[in-house]
């Protein structure tokens, strides 16, 4: 609870290009310094830090951001770390509002955190000491794992028994407490009982991208059920937000622009075993919104694996409709199915490194894929996608789901390219648009019948659903990236929008803006800092423009104009319909003529 007055202060004493400077060589050019982006591979420099408005953004893999945030992305530093951080280098004490109740949730995430790595430690004993842990170190050669693999993520064994833990560490019921907030441990309080929920497992941690521990995925050693046994929620562990992998894919020397998402830990460690050291696994759940934001964080390219079943089908879809929203340009995705019977484990071990690799590099891209499948959902239908009403029915559905995706070029060559499919103009298309909304749960319309579900949705897995959250606003982040541009339109502009969370955010921004009190990115993400509108304000942070910066005002003044124009004309049909439900006789003369200028004569 680090109060916002002292963050702007901090913000304006700090000259984001000492802190920079320091971990990236830069050369002035012009008013600004370039260099090499830090965030992703490239040859000839791209970064480019702006003294003036201490921002950097690169146009490459367009990363953005205030000094702070550079701390938290290239040191890997929590919010509150780079604050510390940054207030260090100016001699100044980062003050503390916390409650007594803040600081006891504090404690207890610190002693969360404290007794995961203990059992981290435990589990990796057992692996080496344990007298039954031959069953486990078999297992693991015979899916050809090495022991250096398995010390690189930290694997472990938990040994059969239900009170292992408490054994070890303390039999006193209130000294297990933490434990059990951890999710090491199940309490039965109508018996008084605790025991172990990992038991007779292979043990794989699970580690946040500072690569604390901060829960563990277990894999039964047998035919036990369930064969995936994930850590529950707990103050430190998400697992609609979490990836298996990621913070070994981050550390891995080959710095690849891409990661294959995959369903299993052990497919994550058998394709690193074989120097495909990208790969990350989603903890039994769908590839929910904060998966994907936390990627293209990473890289710009994702490619899904997938079984090529119906279920892999299924769940495929479910990734493209989830992907749709981030694909702005300088992002791409892919979806690779596997052949039958296989799993990327088996099929690396049997094809090896280069030929899986090939499969991954030839996998099929979002446009390919997403025409692919709405046909064999036509033909399922008894439609020809070729004939009139196939391409109608094509045109109706597919329509929709290109609005998903964020403005810019990407998306204006999706909707050229189902143009060309369906030989209809632009204009025709985007009345298509309007004539038929996207359903509520879009996912619903291209299933393949009621047949088997996945590993994932089947019980394999101690899944759950993930958070849905709604598409981007380009214009809110817009905003993020260069606040000055509120200035564009008169504060009584900005305020009838309020239909929704992104809209009501616009408004409050702008109006800060006019006010003086917000005059910099980074200002903005402390503001809304452990408020509501974080998630959103996070969300629209991430957006990559498709213009560069000087264009940016007249992208933003576009946005908006049609945003006021959408708010009037709807205000002006709320007035129409209060009209009309008076009586003829009961209208003035304005209001029959209001009435005719919009719907007609009404006598």
């Amino acid at each position: 609870m680090i109060p916002s007055s002292f963050i702007d202060e901090i913000l304006a004493r700090t000259d984001i290009v000492d802190v920079i400077e320091a971990r990236v060589t830069l050369k002035k050019t012009g008013q600004n310094y370039s260099g090499l982006c830090p965030f992703h591979q490239e040859k000839s420099p791209s970064f480019s830090v702006s003294q003036e408005k201490q921002f950097y953004y690169c146009f490459g893999c367009q990363a953005s951001g205030s000094a702070i945030k550079f701390l938290m992305e290239f040191d890997r530093m929590d919010f509150v770390t780079a604050i510390e951080n940054l207030a260090a280098r100016l001699g100044m004490v980062v003050p503390n509002e916390q409650s007594d109740d803040d600081r006891l949730s504090s404690m207890k995430r610190k002693q969360t955190l404290d007794v995961l790595t203990q059992a981290k430690d435990f589990y990796k004993q057992q692996l080496r000491n344990h007298p039954q842990r031959q069953r486990a170190v078999d297992y693991l050669k015979n899916r050809g794992l090495t022991g250096q693999i398995a010390n690189r993520f930290e694997i472990g064994f938990a040994p059969p028994g239900w009170q292992n833990l408490s054994a070890l560490f303390s039999e006193d019921a209130a000294q297990l407490q933490p434990w059990i907030a951890a999710g090491l441990m199940v309490e039965n309080l109508d018996e008084d009982k605790r025991y172990d929920r990992f038991r007779d497992r292979i043990v794989f941690p699970i580690r946040d991208l500072r690569g604390r521990t901060i829960g563990f995925g277990g894999r039964v050693i047998g035919d036990g059920k369930p064969k995936y046994l994930n850590s529950p929620e707990t103050t430190v562990f998400h697992k609609g937000r979490e990836l298996y992998g990621l913070y070994e894919a981050r550390r891995s020397q080959q710095k690849s622009a891409r990661l294959l998402v995959v369903e299993g830990y052990m497919d994550v460690v058998a394709l690193a075993q074989h120097g495909i050291e990208y790969a990350v696994a989603t903890l039994g759940t769908s590839t929910s919104d904060e998966h994907i934001q936390r990627m293209y964080r990473q890289v710009s390219e994702i490619v899904f694996c997938f079984d090529g079943d119906g279920a892999g089908l299924r769940a495929a879809w479910k990734a493209l409709l989830g992907v749709l929203p981030h694909l702005s340009d300088g992002r791409s995705a892919r979806f690779m199915f596997l052949p039958e019977g296989h799993d990327p484990d088996s099929l690396v071990r049997k094809e090896g490194t280069e030929r899986f690799g090939a499969r991954i590099d030839g996998a099929d891209d979002v446009s390919t894929w997403f025409f692919e499948k709405l046909g064999q959902d036509l033909q399922v239908d008894g439609l020809d996608p070729k004939s009139i009403a196939g391409r109608a029915a094509l045109s109706k559905t597919a329509m929709p789901l290109i609005n998903l995706m964020p403005e810019g070029v990407f998306r204006q060559l999706m909707i050229d390219a189902l143009a060309e499919l369906t030989g209809l103009a632009r204009g025709r298309l985007e009345d298509v648009t309007i004539k038929y909304q996207l359903p509520a749960e879009p996912q619903s319309v291209f299933t393949d019948g009621p047949d088997e579900l996945s590993e994932m949705e089947s019980g394999e897995y101690d899944s759950e659903d993930p958070r849905e959250v709604g598409p981007l606003d380009p214009a809110l982040s817009l905003l993020i990236l260069q606040p000055e541009l509120a200035l564009e339109f008169n504060i009584e502009d900005y305020q009838n929008i309020d239909k929704n969370m992104q809209d009501r955010l616009i408004k409050s921004i702008a109006v800060c803006v006019h006010e003086g009190s917000i005059s910099a990115p980074g200002q903005i993400l402390a503001r809304f800092n452990g408020r509501d509108e974080q998630h959103c304000v996070k969300k629209a942070f991430e957006h990559k423009p498709l213009l560069r910066p000087e264009h940016l005002k007249d992208e933003y003044v576009g946005l908006m104009q049609r945003k006021f124009d959408q708010y009037r004309s709807s205000s002006a049909r709320i007035q129409i319909n209060q009209l009309l439900d008076k009586a003829p006789s009961q209208l003035t003369e304005d209001e029959r003529a209001l009435i005719r200028l919009h719907i007609g004569s009404i006598d």
